[in-house]
């Protein structure tokens, strides 16, 4: 369908050389975006290349720290240089540290707040400058259920990804008049090589997890597929500031007893 056609556009997803970000990026190349990648470890990259590149995807790799500025401004600019106009970003790359509020250095939560909430704000300024000249261009933000709730050991991971909540919406604000949207995606928890030794009936938290998902299940990342396309394309263009969680419906319920 002409809505979700993304032929010839070029996208740029920040952290997709492994997990939700290349699950997120592929769906993009799956409507006929070309693929720019962006990673910092070069044997990931090389390895994720040669995966999207093994199922016919036309991929692009750039290795830069997104949370530099220098390097991201840099590598921005030789992206539309060399590959052509970004008109989709999804800002993925992330982090998460588990430690306890009252035993977490200030320099570790500095780090996630970095990466999952200044890092953004950064590629989306940069990029957002050819947007608002062709007056056109897509912006997706990786939330988190964590962007609406708590949970003990990820005080600075909720507080980062709270944080991009509201940058999202404020650049959306700011940039919907320039025909810029700005909006968000919220992933509930995924089926990925990290999860897996976790995902073991009887294991705590799998249980807890299964049971307090609606669905009855963890996400597969091909969940992922029809939102990423969806806030990529013409099918979304009055959609501006929100925040699409996809999680099974965990965040439509309290929840229910375990003996019920």
């Amino acid at each position: 369908m002409d809505l979700f056609d993304l032929t010839g556009q070029v996208a740029l997803i920040t952290g997709a050389t492994h997990g939700l970000g290349m699950a997120m990026a592929k769906a993009l190349g799956k409507a006929g975006a070309t693929l720019v990648v962006n990673g910092n470890t070069p044997a990931k990259m090389e390895a994720a290349l040669a995966n999207y590149r093994q199922e016919g995807f036309n991929v692009h790799g750039y290795l830069f720290d997104v949370t530099n500025e220098a390097q991201a401004k840099e590598n921005i600019t030789k992206i539309e240089q060399e590959v052509g106009p970004i008109e989709i970003l999804v800002n993925n790359a992330g982090m998460i540290k588990r430690v306890p509020a009252l035993e977490m250095d200030v320099e570790e939560f500095r780090k996630v707040v970095d990466v999952d909430l200044t890092a953004p704000f950064i590629m989306s300024k940069y990029v957002a400058k050819g947007m608002v000249e062709r007056r056109s261009g897509k912006i997706i933000n990786i939330c988190s259920m964590m962007s609406e709730l708590g949970r003990d050991t990820v005080s600075a991971y909720a507080a980062a990804k709270g944080g991009l909540k509201m940058l999202t919406r404020n650049l959306a604000t700011e940039w919907a008049k320039y025909n810029i949207q700005v909006n968000g995606i919220g992933p509930g928890y995924f089926a990925t090589d990290q999860t897996a030794p976790i995902r073991v009936n009887g294991h705590p938290f799998n249980d807890f997890i299964v049971g307090r998902t609606p669905a009855g299940r963890w996400g597969d990342p091909e969940d992922l597929e029809g939102t990423t396309i969806f806030l990529a394309s013409k099918a979304s263009n009055f959609i501006n500031g929100q925040i699409i969680y996809v999680d099974g419906g965990i965040l439509a319920t309290i929840g229910k007893p375990s003996n019920e």
